[in-house]
């Protein structure tokens, strides 16, 4: 491939984890080339930044690119993100306090700018996926956990604390008597998320004698609840009925405090496509403000790629 002699390539890096994601894009939002390196968090997770400096010549001579053609680096962290790329305790990763955008800046010489990991697949839907075509989004993702982005006129909402879009942790579930991860008691994940979701089938699933085949199972997952939900399982219908109550609401309270264009879902829990995504409208309808009632919620459309999207397009400014 001809190497261009414009600094028109930027890449974005979604720190997870257990993986590193990278990605080479063009500054028209194609992506060139991706591949992941693990996420090294011995040490404090000190060397984490290291190792995606150390990547980066191999990740762009793979791209048929050159180093010099980098306009900028983006990277999207699990945890509150201050607008400066000052991150405010990454848990999953050891960091602490300290500004990472600074710090990548030294090291490689690079413009970097780094965001909340949600808040970068938000900005990647609005970019090139599911909310492309609007002004404004909400992003809920539901995995291991519920995180969520806002994107308001292309810009990232990060908060004082760079902990806005924190939808996970609505404290809306009241009859909740554990600990989140937080620290505190009620959390939206608490239920919501696929760990939620296992959680809340066993709880029901044990206050009950009623047949299900999710009992003959080794081992629940958030995708047999929903699978056995579709093929008629009353057990399981009622489980997923309750999530989606909850989903429902969480997602309204976001609304009533942003009032997006549309609301993307988004993260594993979304495989269970039409049959998620209506349910939690039902439910969104019954407790949203009623000028907000009939905003779209659509699926989310890049997977596991959108943190590099956003990432990308974050560092394009």
């Amino acid at each position: 491939m001809k190497m261009s002699l414009f600094k028109d390539i930027v890449l974005g890096i979604d720190i997870g984890g257990t993986t590193c994601k990278c990605g080479v894009f063009t500054t028209d939002g194609t992506l060139v080339y991706k591949d992941e390196i693990p996420t090294r968090k011995d040490e404090g997770g000190s060397l984490i930044l290291s190792d995606i400096k150390e990547h980066i010549p191999e990740l762009v001579k793979a791209a048929g690119r050159s180093c010099d053609e980098i306009k900028g680096v983006g990277i999207g962290v699990p945890g509150a993100v201050r607008e400066d790329g000052t991150v405010n305790k990454c848990v999953n990763l050891g960091w602490g306090v300290f500004n990472v955008a600074q710090t990548f800046k030294d090291m490689t010489g690079y413009e970097v700018k780094v965001g909340n990991d949600a808040n970068m697949a938000a900005l990647g839907e609005y970019w090139m996926g599911s909310a492309k075509a609007y002004s404004s989004v909400v992003l809920v993702t539901i995995g291991t956990g519920v995180g969520g982005g806002v994107i308001i006129d292309g810009k990232p909402i990060c908060g004082y604390n760079g902990a806005a879009a924190e939808i996970g942790h609505l404290p809306i579930v009241e009859e909740e008597t554990e600990y989140c991860n937080c620290g505190n008691k009620g959390c939206l994940e608490q239920v919501a998320s696929a760990t939620g979701i296992v959680r809340t089938a066993t709880r029901m699933l044990n206050a009950t004698d009623e047949p299900s085949a999710l009992r003959a199972l080794p081992y629940i997952s958030a995708k047999a609840v929903f699978d056995e939900a579709k093929s008629g399982d009353a057990c399981a219908i009622k489980i997923v009925d309750y999530v989606c109550r909850y989903l429902g609401k969480g997602i309204a309270c976001a609304s009533a405090m942003t009032d997006t264009e549309v609301i993307c879902i988004g993260g594993g829990v979304s495989a269970a496509g039409d049959y998620l995504i209506e349910r939690v409208a039902k439910y969104y309808k019954e407790y949203a403000f009623h000028a907000c009632k009939n905003t779209k919620i659509v699926r989310a459309e890049l997977g596991n790629d959108a943190g590099m999207y956003g990432a990308a397009k974050l560092a394009l400014g």
